[in-house]
């Protein structure tokens, strides 16, 4: 997979397009002033800030109205503004959306600030420049680092970062060698080697002004650069690559120092460009609220209308007394035109002023406070979340990360799985366990053992030996099997990109040996070379050393090509001490086994497959290694051919490919190796849960087919009781003959097997090839077929874009959530496809944790993820965006039930500022409180029973049906508050400020005794902030009430000195949780869910604390 990583990376460069002179960036070493000269390159100063304090306003503003809640809001504000149409005060029309818009605001502004005050620190960071025109006396002077420019000449010193992109002239080293660590970059711990060119190394950096290098435009290409230098007075162009830049971000290690030239700066360097982050998602939930908004928009348009109608006929019925009536001013009688009117425009004019007055009067339908209540709610179970020790990796140190606070719900409703394999479900820690050898198979455990005898080089990764081999090499180098056994051990010491880095042991005798390397593959086959006596100890851009059998030998790397993922193999040339060129090649048995010759000998050959298959079987990870010796005429060809290739700025890439390609052939088989990742820690028991809990898990690998089908039955994703489906198509046609089978045979299981619970497992296992196959010809849609068929879906040797294909399969033709997680670069694709990105922090660097909404240490910890914190979510968000709409609905209904008894003016009697507070504090915080604390089932049982997941698969908690029966609810209770009270007082002389106070108290007490019959944990919290709610109102009401200003001053003072009052108050609160509570006990005991069986069987449990029987949950496959 780290092989992956790297071959899926280099199709993002731009080098790979053909790039002329005129598109080059040519650098004048030393000279940024003549750099610069003709275009301008962007200076080194970074900017992460979104604001500035002139365009934070404005522009902040902007992006808050792109949600058209708040554009609706607005609206109404204005239009309070107008004489003609103001209800509330202009101060309190506004309160509302000021609030949100300012809380919002300060959020942001303090976000920026971070960022403000973080840039400063970076751009304010010192880095030694040389300074120009000074001849001999040049010197490194210390300058910030937005003052750097491209064409600077920087000086490094040891455990320093880099403050730009730039090419290595010279190192500390006399080889040229920079250690450098890339750990803010990718987020790789492991050290990589960097080279300065031969040809600089021993020129003082002031006399290589007016060298000149051309290279590719500025591209996020991390792992690629194409460039050549030209020396002054020289003609002849050097080649410069990805090993000889290094980038900003990166830091020095192990290395005293390094000079090099600034090529990329500021927002252009590679470490800038690939800070886009992940695309931004949006939560199930939150779509479907827009339907539910848009319900109540309707709704809202039709009380309007209805209250602008009846009002129509009202003005029409007593149109002759308009002119006398008490509160309707039709004739201006201050005016000295007699025949004036006073703020009357008409019937036809009235009417839309109503319209439009009920707007602003019943505005809150749509719950404006709901936005930032859904805010504070995920980031309360994000602290949860990140805060859940079950959630803690231990070995690699890391906590749950929640990178994308707006889906925390969407965890709640997965049902399709798509994972990567190795360092997702595998440990990405390989260990060496076999190789075959001239046809030999050394795979017998019993004769493996540790690695004996006094060895003063001792690899950090322990490899058990096989006795026999180790004899042989030791004993038969003279004979033809025991030739080729070394030249196998001396491939796998050779042909790596490993670096050793030694340290002193606890005995002084011995030599530890750290291998650094971007693969772990590489790692465990140079350590396995180590433990059978080929010791890597030296690597230099010229030179590596191998300690055979205890003799220093000094081996000369003339040439390398790296793996890519056309090739799948890599190679490298080698000079050995008796002055003969090898050429050692390893890669994938499906690329090796067509460049080896397979004349020489058909029998090993044959021996080899068989063996690479039994270790398949086995879930080894399997390489092929080959060799050839070269002709002096051959090797000085391909070094004409790569120096040409390496020097082009025209599609370099594929001609390293067709220089590659055309050494690696006519290979002599030396033999395979066998690797073993193992599983991670509760892998097997997390696929099961999933599994019972209705999630269907897809794997998707590049490794080959009988890997990933024994990892399959490892892990228990495979069970014997499936019939497999193998599409294994090496031809369009055969392809489609194969799908067309696949379809056939799933027919005939599904018309064989009408019960579901006797139905025959399928598994559909699947290549690469055919995926390329069926997405040319458009079969998408057969496959898909036969995959949402099938209970296992395992895809083989898938490049990283199959892997974004197949989950966007699934997502264009189902409404099923989906949920990607993967370790490395080459499932980055695939975890931004999917609604739901989880990246693993693992031995593959840090790409998928970037790039994705959540992040973990192991797969198991999926389990909790989902079927506890994702079932709480959802839970909660759904039950708390009802409730805002029935909260804010109810309130609404008694408006309206108001305005029918009051001619259709649209005064209430409530007061302006309960109207506007009612949802902003008066009811706000218990809903907050409870959607972040409550919990419908414990931890225990929904782990015990996965099935209790489907709940939030088939959307029990937040649906259509759901929605109209709180609707009705509210409707029942506006009924209640209204018309109790009014009942109650209609002939009494009580004022309306009075009867306002009463119907404010009412609603509030009600929607609280509503929430709180419905919470199901209670803790103090919750206990204060429900209770204390009703207080706070009560105390906002007498403060209200207590302002001489106020129209209703002292209203609730004479009201509540009644015993009438307080009837009134429990009366409301009775009659108007009947429905809601008859409603409640009739389903809990009538027709319960899983949910309310388990939960009563918790409260059973924690009654008696006694150990109770499996109980038998309903199947989660609901139609």
């Amino acid at each position: 997979m780290a092989e992956d990583h790297h071959g899926s990376s280099r199709h993002m460069s731009a080098s790979q397009k053909d790039l002329g002179d005129e598109d080059a960036r040519v650098v004048r070493v030393g000279d940024a002033e003549r750099t610069s000269e003709r275009l301008e390159y962007a200076g080194n100063a970074v900017r992460t800030a979104k604001y500035s304090p002139l365009t934070f306003l404005p522009r902040n503003l902007f992006e808050q109205f792109h949600r058209l809640a708040y554009v609706y809001f607005l609206v109404i504000a204005v239009l309070n503004q107008l004489p003609q149409l103001a209800v509330f005060g202009r101060g309190a029309s506004v309160m509302p959306l000021a609030f949100v818009l300012i809380v919002t605001a300060v959020k942001d502004a303090y976000e920026d600030w971070r960022r403000h005050r973080s840039d400063r620190a970076e751009n304010g960071r010192l880095a030694a420049v040389l300074s120009p025109g000074e001849g001999a006396g040049a010197q490194f002077r210390p300058t910030e680092w937005k003052h750097v420019r491209v064409g600077d000449v920087l000086r490094i010193v040891s455990n320093e970062s880099l403050p730009a992109d730039m090419v290595l002239l010279a190192t500390s080293e006399p080889t040229g060698v920079a250690y450098v660590q890339t750990l803010n970059l990718d987020g790789e711990s492991n050290l990589k080697t960097r080279y300065a060119k031969q040809e600089t190394l021993s020129t003082p950096p002031d006399q290589l002004t007016g060298a000149v290098i051309r290279c590719e435009r500025p591209n996020r290409n991390v792992y690629g650069f194409q460039a050549n230098l030209e020396l002054e007075g020289e003609s002849r162009r050097i080649p410069l690559g990805p090993s000889n830049i290094v980038l900003r971000g990166c830091e020095l290690k192990n290395t005293a120092w390094a000079v090099g030239v600034v090529v990329y700066a500021g927002r252009e360097t590679k470490a800038m460009l690939n800070n886009a982050g992940a695309p931004k998602k949006r939560s199930r939930l939150e779509t479907h609220m827009n339907r539910e908004t848009l319900f109540l928009s309707a709704i809202l348009v039709v009380l309007c209308a209805l209250v602008a109608a009846l009002s129509g006929v009202w003005l029409r019925t007593h149109e002759e007394e308009l002119e006398l009536a008490q509160f309707f001013h039709k004739r201006d009688y201050l005016s000295k035109d007699k025949d004036g009117n006073y703020n009357y425009y008409g019937i036809a004019a009235q009417i839309v002023f109503i319209f439009l007055m009920a707007v602003i009067v019943f505005q809150i339908m749509i719950p404006i406070s709901l936005y930032i209540s859904m805010e504070l709610v995920r980031l309360g179970q994000a602290y949860f979340m990140i805060r859940d020790t079950r959630l803690y990796d231990e070995s690699s140190n890391t906590r749950f990360q929640c990178r994308a606070l707006n889906i925390n719900e969407d965890l709640g409703q997965v049902k399709c799985v798509f994972s990567d394999k190795t360092g997702t479900l595998t440990q990405n820690k390989m260990e060496f366990r076999c190789a075959s050898i001239d046809g030999i198979d050394y795979s017998d455990i019993t004769r493996q053992q540790p690695v004996e005898g006094d060895r003063i080089w001792a690899p950090n990764i322990s490899v058990n030996t096989d006795s026999e081999l180790v004899k042989l090499i030791r004993d038969g180098g003279d004979t033809y099997q025991g030739r080729h056994t070394r030249e196998f051990f001396l491939a796998l010491a050779t042909c790596n990109t490993i670096v050793p880095m030694i340290t002193d042991g606890a005995d002084p005798k011995k030599k530890v040996i750290d291998y650094q390397g971007e693969s772990p593959d590489e790692q465990a086959l140079v350590s396995a070379a180590a433990a059978y006596g080929f010791v890597l100890v030296e690597r230099t851009s010229g030179h590596i050393v191998i300690d055979v059998l205890g003799e220093k030998q000094r081996y000369e790397v003339l040439g390398l090509h790296e793996f890519d993922s056309d090739r799948k193999r890599m190679s490298v040339i080698i000079g050995c001490p008796d002055k003969t060129v090898m050429l050692f090649v390893k890669g994938a048995d499906s690329s090796m086994f067509g460049v080896i010759d397979k004349t020489i000998n058909s029998d090993l050959v044959q021996a080899t497959e068989k063996h690479l298959h039994s270790y398949s079987s086995l879930g080894l990870r399997t390489l092929v290694i080959g060799m050839r010796e070269l002709s002096q005429a051959e090797f000085q060809e391909w070094q004409m051919a790569y120096e040409k290739a390496s020097t082009a700025l025209l599609g370099r890439g594929n001609l390293l490919r067709g220089v590659a390609a055309n050494i690696e052939r006519n290979l002599r088989l030396l033999g395979a190796s066998g690797i073993e990742d193992k599983l991670q820690d509760g892998v097997p028991e997390a696929i099961e849960k999933l599994r019972q809990a209705g999630i269907k898990v897809w794997v998707l690998t590049g490794d080959k087919q009988e890997t990933a089908i024994s990892i399959g039955y490892s892990c228990k994703l495979l069970t014997r009781e499936m019939t497999q489906i193998v599409i294994n198509s090496h031809s369009r046609d055969s392809c489609t003959k194969s799908l067309d089978d696949a379809i056939s045979m799933v027919d005939k299981f599904q018309s064989f097997s009408t019960d579901s619970q006797a139905r025959v497992p399928l598994a559909l296992i699947i290549d690469g090839n055919s995926l390329v196959y069926i997405f040319d010809t458009d079969r998408e849609e057969k496959l898909f077929e036969v995959a949402i068929a099938c209970d296992v879906v395992l895809c083989c040797r898938v490049a990283p874009l199959q892997k974004a294909g197949i989950v966007d399969l699934i997502k264009k033709r189902t409404s099923d959530m989906t949920l990607a997680i993967g370790d490395g670069a080459n499932d980055v694709s695939m975890i931004q496809m999917a609604d739901v990105g989880i990246g693993i922090s693992g031995q593959e660097g840090r790409q998928a944790v970037m790039a994705s909404d959540f992040a973990m240490g192991q797969f198991r910890f999926l389990v909790p993820l989902l079927l506890v914190h994702g079932h709480w979510n959802y839970q909660r968000m759904g039950y708390m965006i009802l409730y805002n709409f029935y909260r804010n609905a109810t309130f609404v209904f008694m408006l309206f039930w108001y305005v029918l008894y009051t001619g259709f003016t649209l005064t209430t009697a409530i007061t302006e500022w309960s109207s506007v507070l009612y949802s902003v504090i008066y009811t706000a915080v218990p809903t907050i409180v409870v959607a972040i604390l409550d919990k419908d089932l414990g931890r225990r049982t929904l782990l015990k029973y996965p099935q209790l997941y489907g709940a939030g698969q088939c959307e029990e908690n937040y649906n259509l049906r759901l929605f109209i029966f709180i609707m009705m609810d509210s409707v029942w209770q506006s009924l209640a508050i209204f018309f109790i009270p009014y009942l109650a007082y209609r002939k009494s002389v009580i004022d309306g400020a009075s009867l306002g106070d009463l119907w404010t108290l009412s609603v509030v007490i009600l929607v609280n005794i509503h929430l709180a019959m419905d919470v199901i944990r209670w803790n103090w919290i919750t206990h204060a902030a429900i209770w204390g709610s009703i207080v706070a109102t009560w105390i906002c009401v007498m403060i209200i009430d207590s302002i001489p200003i106020m129209p209703g001053f002292w209203a609730i003072y004479k009201v509540m000195g009644t015993g009438l009052f307080w009837a009134l108050l429990l009366a409301v609160t009775v009659a108007g949780m009947i429905p809601h509570f008859a409603a409640k006990a009739f389903k809990e005991y009538f027709t319960p869910s899983d949910i309310q069986i388990a939960r009563e069987m918790e409260k059973w449990q924690d009654t008696h604390d006694v150990t109770h029987p499996e109980v038998q949950m309903s199947t989660v496959v609901r139609v």
